[in-house]
C-alpha cells in the first residue's frame, strides 16, 4: 500500500511538472475572469492563507479586512473585506482579480499578482536605478491557486 501511495505521488508530480503553469503573458481573462487554472493543480487553502497573512508574499490584509485572520494586526480598509469571498465570487473571478484585477475592475488600486509587463514596476530594492526588464511576477502561479483555494473558503 505504501509503495501505491508513493508511485501516485511521483505520478501526480510527474503530470504536473509536464503540465507546465500558464506564463503571465499567456493568462486568458473572459470579463475579468480566468477560468482555466494557472498550475492545472488545485490550490492548497492552508497554504493560501499563509500568502494571503505574510507581508513577504500577497499582504492582502494590507488593504483587505479579513475577520478570520484576527490575529494578525492591522487590516486595511482600502479594499472590499474578504468576508465572504467564496460566497461573492467564483473561483475564476477571484482568480482573475489576483492574476490583474484591472481586468474586472478597471480604477482599482488592487496590483496585479501575476503580471510582468504592460505597466511601471518600481526600481532595483529602492536603489534609484531601474530595475531589471524581466522581472517576476509578485506571486507565483501555485501562490495564486493557493490564495484562490483559500478565499473560496471564506463564506458568511
Amino acid at each position: 500500500m505504501k509503495r501505491k501511495i508513493i508511485a501516485l505521488g511521483f505520478a501526480c508530480m510527474a503530470s504536473g511538472a509536464l503540465a507546465g503553469n500558464v506564463a503571465p503573458g499567456n493568462v486568458t481573462f473572459t470579463d475579468g475572469a480566468v477560468q482555466t487554472s494557472l498550475t492545472g493543480a488545485p490550490g492548497d487553502p492552508v497554504r493560501g492563507r499563509e500568502v494571503v497573512g505574510d507581508k513577504s508574499q500577497g499582504n492582502c490584509v494590507a488593504c483587505h479586512a479579513n475577520s478570520e485572520m484576527s490575529e494578525i494586526p492591522f487590516h486595511g480598509e482600502i479594499g472590499p473585506p474578504l468576508d465572504g469571498a467564496g460566497e461573492r465570487w467564483s473561483e475564476a473571478q477571484l482568480r482573475g482579480m489576483l492574476v490583474n484585477a484591472k481586468n474586472m475592475f478597471p480604477g482599482t488600486m488592487m496590483p496585479a499578482f501575476y503580471k510582468v509587463d504592460g505597466f511601471t514596476r518600481p526600481g532595483d530594492d529602492y536603489t534609484g536605478t531601474a530595475a531589471p526588464a524581466d522581472l517576476d511576477p509578485i506571486l507565483t502561479a501555485q501562490q495564486i491557486e493557493d490564495v484562490v483555494a483559500y478565499l473560496s473558503t471564506l463564506k458568511y
